[in-house]
């Protein structure tokens, strides 16, 4: 009973991490997209919303936990004395997609300010933006493989 205790365990921990990275990860970017609109309106010119994809793009990083937690219920139910790999896979999936979003949050963070100083440069800055969603996606679908 332990080791399934301990799949479950790891199963909360995986969305559990992950959703703090994404709460970061927004905060990060929002934080920089408010101030990007606020020069915007200073300035008197318009304020972009394009500014809320790079505010809004760590959330995904929280479906990615709970799509994984999913998966690692049912195979935590499934073979029960894997408790202990379970609660490593959630721990360290849930790191993984947390930083990504983190990440995510910074390089959001970068974009808005830029996005809203220029005007210019959003399929640039949303590639970057991706790229740090890549890492999360890994991290998710590498974990479900390994699961069994």
């Amino acid at each position: 009973m332990l080791d399934l205790d301990l799949g479950l365990l790891g199963a909360g921990l995986v969305m559990g991490i992950a959703a703090v990275g994404s709460s970061i990860g927004i905060g990060i970017a929002g934080q920089a997209a408010i101030g990007a609109w606020k020069k915007c309106y200073a300035g008197n010119r318009p304020a972009p919303m394009t500014l809320l994809t790079f505010a809004g793009a760590p959330l995904t990083q929280t479906f990615y936990g709970f799509i994984l937690m999913g998966q690692m219920k049912a195979a935590a139910a499934v073979n029960p004395g894997n408790g202990w790999f379970y609660l490593g896979i959630g721990i360290a999936s849930g790191l993984g997609i947390a930083f990504s979003a983190i990440a995510q949050g910074q390089a959001g963070a970068a974009a808005a300010d830029a996005q809203g100083e220029t005007g210019k440069g959003f399929a640039q800055y949303i590639a970057v933006v991706g790229i740090c969603e890549t890492v999360a996606l890994f991290a998710m679908v590498l974990s479900m493989t390994s699961l069994g």
